[in-house]
């Protein structure tokens, strides 16, 4: 919200030497958000006054148009004679009224006016544009062309109202009522102990029968619908400077006079309203819900097929507008046209104005759906005050009366839904409870009546809320504003004193530990939005019945493409590896550990929780069983080389097995043997894709999947080739921890190494011969490693060979040949039974 501080002025009387940054100091202490003050008119100085353009005379020997004109400015040049200005702008003719900067003038960026001679001719002075001043465009592009009945030689910047100070406020989607002047002068005024003059305060004539015809099909969506007319309008009626300024500097353009007036009580009010050409309506204005399919041209040019959600505004044509968002091409005000022969001008004469309340849910819903925000759906999501219809319609018509000689019609139309004030009860020392600061009956009850409240009661306080803070639900938003309003800084520092000895648990010195793993192993951490969308799991190539599939929705997302809590890590860090890869970092190792949210059968209901006091057990409880599960995950993505090639060797890419060896590496820092075994599952390639499984309670379970993405995958995700790729869930391989980690004991007898080398079928798990070799060596087995796998003709068709060291030591004695070669062949009698393994060369 652009505030101007001289229209804030007529709402509160500022002390005259009070500044922009003044007020800004005042304001954010209540809690506005005054981001900037944009100070207009700095490095302007005059002499800058209106002109009448005498005569033109077009250069046309020069590549571009230009004009030598003659411009009186009166006594303004101290002559009284035209002043000769060289201009190359169009849109103006003779005898119109412009701006001119005489020499010595100053425009912003430091421009500097003085005479010079350029295009053969002297040019004394300058016909300024909007830009040209600070103004920005007024949609003409050119020259600002002024009202024919202002005086010749008058100081412009006086008329156009170019010194001024404009505080730019981000208002908080809880703060509605500060998106209108009237708002943030209600806000100063607190703010400055200062009277305000609420120009919402009008004389509104009664509703009467002999209004124009409304009919609310959907009272819940529209409870309050005010109609007035206005004829005898003035088509070629002008917005008047004051009014096409204040428009500007809060950063709106202007369009035509009826237009702007809704638009400036928009801003004065905050309630949005609409300006209809009654010969363009075809009977009663009505209000309902669409028709699935319906469709209607918006006064954006775009033809919207309509949902059955949508409030309409209609007449007996069909849709008329989309209620509160914007209004229908059909029936908009007409642009004021002049026929060239008779000269006369015809437009809109006839205007009705709509002044509506509309459920702030359904216009949200309707903007986010049609992607169409507006000055209106602003507003109205974030509530308007329904009690401003009326006020805000009177004002309109005021205006449109004064400015364009319309008369205002006796009929009054108003449809109001029943309704109650809201009333909120509260504790007079509830504000104390929640600040720790004791503010006394006296002071909760001030502050509450000076924004709008109507208080009964000594110890519990009765509160009527005022109608333009729909805010205020629960005694929590009240003890809030009285909180903000002493002032925040006001609010004592206490330090908590946590009680000594606790640390970190053993759960958070696992994650850390994880992380230094990782990052100690090349990784980079990546920390991403837990947001995704449905498409994603289209691109990973799950299945329909996936269980990653159900997810948790948000009912207010961040952005509609990403409406959902994430089930997986995968998509963020594959995100990641994708712009970076993008942006010239081919050589990627990433890794994240964070929660993901898996939902329970049933969505569950959370309590609301007390401030004023711990939650109970009980009441934690309640929450945390309504929330949907989330286990921690680790994951790692890879691409690129895993070992950069240079003079001490080739360097390699990375691979499937670095996935996996990732894994490993977590799973020791969390003191846990990982089993790892072939599996097939989505996003992994099926033939390169590793299961991991921890012991649990004597069972294995099953805690992640690592190895290499599928080729539709990483094509779907626009991946760099042979992608990989690992996630595991850290709580489940905490659980396989059997307690504190055990430094391994060192033996100081000598170890016996012993090589194996097995032919087995090429489907054959490496990892599957590894674990029979393993299980069958014993006891006096210390490693094993694979250091070579073979392949070739002699083996036969669809074998390898696997050579492994075994190395065996034993803790009280040097092992004997014997010894060594009776546990080295008992493991490859295992391995022989349960993967069919035969020793090469025999």
């Amino acid at each position: 919200m652009r505030v101007p501080l001289s229209w804030l002025r007529e709402y509160v009387d500022l002390p005259a030497t009070e500044t922009g940054r003044d007020v800004q100091a005042k304001l954010i202490p209540a809690g506005l958000e005054v981001e900037t003050v944009e100070q207009l008119g700095a490095g302007l100085t005059g002499p800058l006054v209106v002109g009448k353009v005498l005569t033109i005379e077009e250069l046309t020997e020069f590549k571009k148009p230009i004009r030598f004109c003659t411009v009186d400015v009166g006594q303004a040049n101290g002559t009284g004679e035209p002043q000769e200005i060289i201009c190359g702008a169009r849109n103006f003719a003779e005898g119109d009224k412009v701006v001119v900067a005489l020499p010595g003038a100053v425009l912003p960026g430091d421009f500097r006016i003085a005479e010079r001679k350029t295009y053969g001719r002297v040019s004394r002075g300058m016909i300024c544009s909007g830009d040209e001043l600070g103004m920005g465009d007024d949609g003409s592009h050119g020259i600002i062309v002024l009202p024919p009945e202002l005086e010749i030689g008058i100081d412009a910047t006086k008329l156009l109202e170019l010194y001024d100070e404009v505080l730019d406020i981000a208002v908080t989607p809880d703060r509605g009522y500060c998106l209108s002047m009237r708002g943030i002068a209600r806000e100063t005024a607190i703010a400055y102990g200062l009277p305000l003059r609420d120009p919402a305060l009008l004389d509104v004539p009664a509703p009467n029968s002999y209004g124009y015809p409304i009919q609310v099909a959907d009272p819940i969506g529209c409870d309050r619908f005010t109609a007035r007319t206005v004829v005898g309008v003035t088509p070629e009626a002008r917005t008047p400077i004051w009014m096409q300024r204040r428009l500007q500097k809060a950063g709106m353009r202007t369009v035509s006079l009826a237009v702007d007036i809704t638009n400036y009580v928009m801003l004065e009010l905050g309630q949005p309203l609409h300006a209809y050409d009654r010969t363009r309506l075809d009977g009663p204005i009505g209000v309902r819900r669409a028709a699935a399919g319906e469709t209607i041209t918006t006064l954006d040019g775009v033809k919207r097929v309509l949902d059955s959600g949508d409030l309409l505004i209609t007449d007996n044509s069909g849709p008329i507008g989309l209620a509160g968002v914007m209004g229908g091409a059909h029936t908009e005000i007409a642009d004021p046209v002049t026929d060239p022969e008779t000269g006369i001008v015809t437009g809109t004469t006839e205007v009705v104005i709509e002044a509506a309340h509309f459920d702030a849910i359904s216009i949200a819903r309707t903007a986010r759906r049609h992607k169409l925000a507006s000055e209106a759906s602003r507003r109205f999501e974030r509530g308007v005050d329904p009690q401003a219809a009326a006020a805000a319609a009177q004002r309109c018509v005021d205006l449109l009366v004064l400015l364009a000689g319309g008369t205002a019609e006796a009929g009054v139309t108003e449809i109001v839904a029943p309704s109650a004030p809201h009333t909120v009860t509260m504790p007079a020392n509830h504000p104390d409870k929640v600040a720790g600061v004791d503010y006394g009956r006296e002071t909760v009850v001030r502050r509450l009546q000076e924004i709008g409240c109507d208080v009964y009661g000594q110890d519990e306080l009765v509160v009527t809320v005022p109608s333009w803070r729909p805010d205020l639900f629960v005694p929590n938003d009240l003890a809030e504003e009285v909180i903000r309003l002493e002032g925040y800084e006001n609010l004592p520092s206490t330090l908590p004193k946590p009680p000594a000895g606790r640390g970190l648990t053993e759960r958070q010195r696992t994650h850390r530990r994880v992380g230094r793993a990782l990052a100690g192993a090349g990784y980079v951490e990546a920390l991403n939005y837990p947001f995704i969308g449905a498409q994603v799991f289209d691109q990973l190539g799950l299945d329909a019945d996936d269980a990653r599939r159900r997810v948790v929705t948000l009912v207010n997302p961040l952005s509609d493409e990403e409406p959902a809590l994430r089930t997986t890590l995968l998509p963020g860090l594959l995100g990641a590896l994708r712009r970076n890869d993008g942006r010239g970092s081919h050589d990627l190792a990433l890794f994240e550990t964070g929660l993901v949210f898996r939902p329970g059968d049933q969505p569950g209901v959370a309590v609301r929780l007390p401030v004023d006091r711990r939650p109970t057990d009980e009441e934690i409880a309640t929450v945390n069983a309504a929330l949907p599960a989330q286990p921690r995950r680790v994951a790692v993505v890879l691409a690129g080389a895993r070992e950069q090639a240079g003079w001490w060797g080739k360097g390699r890419p990375s691979d499937w097995a670095d996935a996996v060896q990732a894994a490993r590496t977590v799973a020791a820092e969390a003191g846990v043997e990982l089993i790892v075994s072939a599996d097939q599952h989505a996003p992994w390639h099926p033939g390169r894709c590793a299961a991991f499984h921890v012991v649990v309670d004597g069972e294995q379970v099953l805690v992640g999947h690592g190895g290499e993405l599928h080729p539709r995958v990483v094509k779907a995700l626009g991946l760099p080739d042979r992608t990989c790729a690992m996630e595991l869930d850290l709580d489940l391989v905490e659980k396989a921890n059997e307690g504190p980690l055990k430094a391994p004991s060192i033996s100081s007898f000598p170890v016996a190494t012993q090589d194996v080398a097995l032919v087995v079928d090429a489907t054959v798990p490496t990892t599957t011969v590894e674990a029979a070799l393993r299980d069958g060596a014993g006891e006096l087995l210390e490693s094993i490693r694979l250091f070579d796998v073979y392949t070739s003709d002699q083996l036969g068709e669809g074998k390898k060979s696997l050579a492994y060291a075994l190395k065996f030591r034993a803790t009280d004695r040097t092992l004997t040949v014997d010894e060594a070669s009776a546990a080295r062949d008992a493991a490859v009698s295992l391995a022989a039974d349960r993967t069919g393994a035969v020793l090469r060369g025999a």
